[in-house]
């Protein structure tokens, strides 16, 4: 299993991964599906120092078919903070695993490399916003030395229940 940049080859296995949480699960709150056009945008949008990463399988055959025929089991990627000048060197961080590799390491494969690359970059700080009730999530950050920074309650609404959210830090200084 290796990490690579994500290319735009890889849009098609990152909306299968990724609409089937915004359907399925609270784990994003975006609550419509992305279409092809949609990833693309997104991919294009992550091709500076706001990258984003798929996890390759080298091992077996799980995977959805990326770029060079990859099989592509998850996706990372860092995001703006905020938008004022202050916070340039604060990112937001997302990974998302396909379902079918879960608890086989992809997550803190890609956690780990996204950290790396952002500390590469020149960011000093990574938040990750996560819904209250990804015990899974929130502990693979707390396991990557991330630390609970706070908690926003009912800041959500999806599947008709409100939801909390957490926000997690870590500083790259020492990475």
């Amino acid at each position: 299993m290796h990490t690579r940049l994500v290319e735009p080859e890889d849009a098609e296995a990152i909306l299968t991964i990724y609409n089937v949480e915004i359907i399925e699960t609270t784990t994003t709150f975006d609550l419509v599906p992305r279409d092809l056009e949609d990833q693309l945008a997104w991919i294009e949008e992550r091709q500076g120092a706001h990258l984003a990463i798929v996890a390759v399988n080298d091992e077996n055959e799980i995977g959805n078919i990326g770029a060079r025929g990859d099989l592509i089991v998850g996706f990372a990627a860092l995001s703006p903070f905020r938008s004022r000048a202050a916070y340039a060197t604060t990112v937001e961080n997302s990974v998302y695993v396909d379902r079918a590799a879960r608890g086989t390491g992809v997550g803190r494969l890609l956690l780990t490399d996204l950290l790396s690359l952002a500390a590469n970059a020149g960011f000093h700080s990574v938040i990750a916003r996560i819904v209250g009730e990804n015990s899974a999530s929130i502990a693979l950050h707390e396991a990557c030395g991330f630390e609970l920074v706070g908690r926003e309650r009912e800041v959500g609404r999806k599947h008709g229940r409100w939801l909390d959210v957490v926000e997690l830090q870590r500083l790259l200084d020492t990475v």
